[in-house]
């Protein structure tokens, strides 16, 4: 089955090029899911008028059954999203990502023994593109930028709130994906 795409390209030209990447790539997609059932890609060019410093923004849309997936690169802040080749990459790696979510949730993959665990960040490095989230137990649980569900991994701050799902890495737990909660500040959670 081919997925129905649509394409958009704002402040800039149409690329033949350009074109047949987004289609490579939103054809790939279907190997992380059979259920898609649109797919729209939004590629955003710089204004015309500043020509460094300026970032492409992607924006994928997703349609499947009972899901709408949205991935939005607007604002990320990484100069490599100078290059619109690299923006699409990433972009469609997290499109990848978040169809596999959406896909262990279909087979009911996602644990259901209870709820996730939550904590806050506790660290940061964004140069080597990881963080640490700690626990009200007070454990220590890594995670890479790739886990980042739902929000800019360059965006976020010691303190965040998250939840996260939990497996065990070549050294010691680590999170494979963190969501960001709004509400309760996390210097107000029990400490165990």
């Amino acid at each position: 089955m081919q997925i129905p795409l649509q394409i958009t390209l704002r402040h800039m030209e149409p690329s033949p090029a350009l074109d047949a990447r987004i289609r490579k790539l939103a054809a790939e997609l279907e190997h992380f899911s059979a259920h898609i059932m649109h797919c729209h890609v939004v590629v955003s060019a710089p204004h015309q008028h500043h020509h460094q410093g300026n970032l492409f923004d992607v924006r994928i849309d997703i349609t499947a059954p009972g899901a709408e997936i949205v991935i939005n690169t607007e604002n990320r802040g990484s100069h490599a999203h100078e290059d619109v080749y690299v923006a699409l990459r990433d972009a469609f790696k997290a499109a990848r990502r978040k169809l596999q979510d959406y896909e262990r949730e279909r087979r009911q993959d996602v644990k259901t023994h209870g709820s996730q665990p939550q904590g806050w960040i506790s660290e940061l490095s964004p140069a080597e593109n990881f963080g640490r989230i700690e626990t009200p137990e007070g454990r220590v649980v890594y995670f890479h930028r790739n886990s980042v569900v739902d929000e800019d991994f360059d965006r976020l701050v010691t303190g965040t709130e998250v939840r996260f799902a939990e497996e065990e890495g070549e050294n010691g737990p680590q999170a494979s994906s963190v969501h960001v909660l709004r509400g309760v500040h996390p210097a107000e959670w029990p400490r165990g």
